[in-house]
């Protein structure tokens, strides 16, 4: 059997919990090899991806007002799993992950995968650096393990059974509205980041932006399609990036007086 873990991790969680979930598997199974595959960046997203019923795959995205990421959507549509296994993991932020597992799943089901399994983990906030703060932590972590052994338990066991329970709801629900203090409903899809003096034109975030919406000649410039993901503001070197929209400043007071109490992880198979 072949390993591949593949994720979108602008902020880095989700990358942490794919990539130890994995090693942990590896850890347990008779492997021909092992590869990484990170489509964080746009012209990651490019090619296609090609499995067969060798193929293991482990794939994480964070979630997105309840959801899988709308423009992933298409390159995940596009993964060819002609059989392979697959494990959908998703990442959320303290609140809740939705219809976002179950949607990840019928999409890698549609794509011809084996979904013997499927796990939604905690992982810091992209608006918040109090929400979710610091996990996945240790504890999380021991989580993953629980989950590897019980994924390598049923790989070994030659159970291929795709027809487990998954929290969420097929159709799938509407997408989680903002909302401010007040209750009210704010819309922040048009919201871009803002730039401070301190910035020092390192390029960084231009580099990190997964939509590559930051211009390279004026980093203050957010010229494209801002997806809220967090990268440029959680890793910027000198803190210059921010948000002063009144609605996303509102609803980002509105989760973290609301959804402090720590979430556990969830797993299934």
């Amino acid at each position: 059997m072949n390993l591949t873990t593949m994720y979108f991790s602008p902020t880095g969680t989700t990358r942490k919990v794919v990539t130890h979930l994995g090693a942990q598997i590896a850890n347990q199974l008779p492997l021909q090899q092992i590869r990484e595959i990170d489509f964080t960046l746009k012209k990651a997203r490019q090619e296609v991806a090609r499995f067969g019923r060798d193929d293991l795959l482990i794939i994480g995205v964070p979630v997105y007002a309840g959801r899988v990421p709308n423009v992933l959507k298409d390159y995940l549509g596009s993964i060819e799993g002609n059989g392979a296994k697959a494990v959908a993991v998703v990442l959320f932020g303290n609140r809740s992950f939705d219809d976002g597992l179950v949607e990840l799943r019928a999409l890698l089901a549609s794509g011809g995968f084996l979904v013997i399994g499927a796990g939604a983990f905690v992982g810091e906030h992209a608006f918040s650096d109090t929400l979710g703060k610091g996990r996945p932590d240790s504890k999380d972590l021991e989580l993953v393990d629980q989950f590897a052994r019980a994924l390598t338990e049923k790989i070994k066991s030659g159970n291929d059974s795709t027809d487990f329970w998954v929290k969420g709801q097929m159709p799938l629900g509407n997408y989680y509205t903002p909302r401010n203090m007040e209750g009210e409903a704010v819309n922040i899809l048009k919201v871009k980041p803002k730039t401070t003096a301190a910035c020092t034109d390192c390029k960084h975030c231009v580099e990190i932006c997964p939509m590559e919406s930051i211009l390279w000649e004026d980093p203050t410039q957010v010229v494209g399609i801002c997806i809220k993901c967090g990268a440029c503001i959680k890793g910027c070197p000198v803190n210059a990036k921010y948000y002063d929209d009144p609605g996303f400043l509102g609803h980002k007071l509105q989760i973290e007086s609301t959804f402090m109490d720590p979430k556990d992880p969830e797993w299934y198979l």
